[in-house]
């Protein structure tokens, strides 16, 4: 009976952090709308969720596989086995797999042709992200086993500063360079037009329904009950903190950096949620926020890399952050729990992001060559919206005929 009720309430909890990662993706496409122009929000809102439903499909069919090794090509019976635990943990992890091409849609805004970007989500959520899922989370390869051998400690990656973020930040990275600017983004004389967001109540609701969702992100990566951690969930919040009071200062009260803020300090706070100490995790957030507004602004100004939504600050070098951090603050001697060594730290996160931006440059790279990538320039002028899905965000009014 006991056993019974166990297996129903960790079914249950996984469910839960299920249903919050996927409320996220609500997230993510409302901060790419309201940061992107009027139009192209439409494209925004569709892409995210076609980019989930594909994911969906390709991580059942093959991801999971390459990931876990575990197929769900059996009975229903098998599959209904401890309140059908096995088959909400895959809900659970393929809401972490279908965030890389959330996050990577957000770079490529506003010029990237439909078709193309779902076939490069099929090929990243089936095999470029559950390859280094697998090394990572499921001892694949016997990176972790000679990582323990050597240093004494596995590459620590709870909830996926690294194995998500970085890894979606840096396939992005790929994805920018290989699209290039926006058309008169970077003018010959060497100006640079301003394409501010088109909505920042829209933009901010999506951040708040990315921060409440990454309570689940974090906290259920336990993926038990009796696994669960307080410490999680306010390590969580402190670094959320100290993102976001460090973006606004840097960034002079802008709103782009403030509600950006917070989402920094929770990439990085991913990885070592579970070991830090809270003023740890908010001296890591702290260091997130600064990370995001200096690189957002270099990236965008001085090296003329046209990343939308700022993913490669954002998830790249703080998810990349987040794994070193975990090595720092996660050390007994910095209050943390320990358990876990710089340098496997190092090395985890040095492999996740090369793995990452040779996927990103080879799967974008085969399709700008054998099909674009880019809308041409009369269907990046017209925008997205009407370009691809013939009907903008806000029609100015009903046509009687």
């Amino acid at each position: 009976m006991e056993s019974s009720i166990k297996q129903g309430a960790d079914a249950l909890f996984i469910l839960l952090g299920a249903i919050m990662v996927l409320a996220m993706h609500a997230g993510f496409a409302f901060l790419e709308l309201g940061t992107v122009r009027k139009k192209n929000q439409v494209n925004a809102l569709v892409k995210i969720l076609v980019d989930f439903a594909v994911s969906t499909l390709v991580y059942f069919l093959v991801g999971y596989l390459v990931a876990y090794g575990t197929h769900f090509f059996v009975g229903a019976e098998t599959l209904a086995q401890k309140n059908g635990y096995e088959l909400v943990k895959f809900f659970f992890l393929l809401t972490f797999a279908a965030a890389i091409p959330a996050i990577v849609s957000g770079g490529i805004a506003e010029r990237a042709r439909f078709g193309p970007q779902l076939v490069a989500t099929a090929v990243i959520v089936g095999l470029v992200y559950p390859a280094f899922e697998g090394v990572a989370w499921n001892q694949g390869l016997g990176l972790q086993a000679w990582l323990k051998a050597t240093t004494g400690a596995e590459f620590h990656d709870f909830a996926g500063s690294v194995v998500v973020h970085a890894v979606g930040g840096w396939i992005g990275l790929a994805a920018v360079l290989l699209l290039g600017p926006r058309l008169n983004r970077y003018r010959k004389d060497g100006a640079m037009s301003a394409h501010p967001p088109s909505s920042i109540p829209f933009l901010a609701l999506g951040a708040w329904v990315l921060t409440v969702g990454w309570f689940g992100f974090n906290v259920m990566s336990a993926q038990t009950l009796e696994k669960m951690s307080g410490l999680v969930a306010v390590n969580s919040l402190m670094a959320m903190a100290g993102g976001t009071l460090v973006a606004v200062l840097l960034g002079r009260n802008d709103p782009g950096f403030a509600y950006n803020g917070p989402l920094a300090g929770l990439v990085a706070v991913c990885a070592g949620s579970d070991v830090m100490h809270p003023l740890g995790a908010l001296v890591t957030g702290g260091v997130a926020g600064w990370l995001f507004v200096q690189f957002f602004t270099l990236t965008q100004n001085r090296w003329k890399i046209d990343d939308v939504l700022g993913v490669w600050p954002l998830h790249g070098l703080c998810g990349a952050w987040g794994g070193i951090a975990c090595g720092i603050f996660g050390q007994q001697a910095l209050g943390g729990l320990g358990g876990v060594t710089f340098s496997a730290q190092l090395i985890g996160t040095l492999a996740g992001v090369a793995w990452a931006l040779a996927g990103g440059f080879v799967v974008y790279g085969l399709i700008r060559q054998f099909v674009g990538l880019r809308l041409d320039a009369e269907q990046e002028f017209e925008g997205a919206d009407l370009s691809i899905h013939k009907i903008g965000a806000t029609p100015d009014r009903e046509v009687s005929w």
